[in-house]
């Protein structure tokens, strides 16, 4: 294992369900949590450090690919991470929070796709499903979900999920979790 590199992100209570991983696939024991692969931890100072790391993780193999969760409260810079990411991968024109339509989507140069989610006034993930989201979550390209707690259920397991913090003197604490192999990747590079 790598240094850094945490198997659980805490012990987990044992559950019988048959929605969750399997650790053991001949019994029906469960863990209620994901695997985490690997945990990154960061600060940025300001803007200029969050749009820095966008570069990197946009000069990254399979970005075109990925699903990035977000998580933070209202303020904590999610919408802006996601500007800087776009405008890395080339995105021209504006960039906006997709809050009211749920999803807006962006053409990467080189026909790439990237869709924008924030899911933050769902109150039934349900509601994904009337909206058609499944579908645009199975098709190929990079997929960015804001609130992804509020599409519980819906939403595939994330590559990258990201937990922003905002400190008392406006800097950000950021812990990135690798969740499937390309997180991995995505993280070294």
């Amino acid at each position: 294992m790598s240094p850094g590199a945490q198997p659980l992100e805490q012990p987990g209570r044992i559950e019988r369900t048959p929605r969750r991983r399997r650790l053991f696939p001949l019994c029906d024991v469960t863990l209620a949590h994901s695997l985490i692969l690997e945990t990154r931890r960061l600060h940025w100072a300001d803007e200029a450090s969050c749009a820095a790391f966008a570069q990197i993780l946009a000069a990254r193999a399979g970005i075109h690919e990925a699903l990035i969760e977000l998580h933070g409260p209202l303020g904590a810079g999610k919408t802006t991470f996601v500007r800087h990411l776009l405008r890395a991968l080339g995105v021209s024109g504006r960039i906006k929070s997709p809050t009211y339509a749920v999803m807006e989507p962006y053409e990467l140069p080189g026909g790439a796709l990237a869709a924008h989610f924030d899911f933050y006034r769902f109150s039934d993930p349900r509601e994904g499903l009337d909206a058609g989201l499944r579908d645009v979550l199975a098709a190929p390209g990079l997929k960015i979900a804001e609130w992804p707690d509020h599409a519980a259920g819906l939403l595939p397991m994330p590559d990258l999920r990201f937990q922003i913090a905002v400190r008392d003197d406006d800097s950000r604490d950021v812990h990135v979790d690798a969740m499937t192999p390309r997180g991995v990747e995505l993280l070294h590079g």
